[in-house]
């Protein structure tokens, strides 16, 4: 028998995948705990339907990301921290502390998806990279003073 499987099952496959299993299994086991759904022109309408559906959604956000990203690179982002002598400054900047200046003025960015190359501890000019989609990574500049 033909399913279409609603979640990912171990050993089987993952979702939305087309697969051919036993009767007894499908019907037993996969429908039963709504892990599938049998296979019919009507299921797999409605499949490609999603499909489509999450398609244009994932376009969607990779565009909205674009443009976030245009606006990013576009500022350098100014931050004042206290400093001793010869530039050093007491400690590091740290991604939450990125993340919450960034939020400060109106971008609301994850400290989970910036990432540090280096430590920032020194005054001048930084780059930073944030990745806010998997298609698309900014790089920021920000200036320490």
């Amino acid at each position: 028998m033909k399913v279409i499987l609603l979640q990912d099952v171990k050993k089987q496959g993952k979702k939305d995948d087309i697969i051919d299993v036993s009767d007894g299994y499908a019907t037993n086991f996969l429908i039963k705990n709504k892990l599938a759904v049998q296979y019919t022109k009507t299921s797999k309408n409605i499949l490609n339907e999603e499909l489509d559906k999450r398609a244009e959604d994932e376009a969607r956000l990779v565009e909205e990301c674009k443009a976030i990203k245009a606006k990013l690179e576009k500022k350098e982002f100014k931050i004042n921290l206290k400093s001793g002598k010869d530039g050093k400054l007491f400690g590091t900047v740290s991604t939450k502390f990125l993340a919450d200046e960034l939020k400060k003025q109106g971008y609301n960015i994850d400290k989970k998806t910036i990432e540090l190359k280096n430590k920032i501890d020194t005054l001048g000019v930084h780059e930073v990279k944030i990745q806010l989609h998997k298609k698309v990574c900014a790089t920021l500049r920000i200036q320490i003073i």
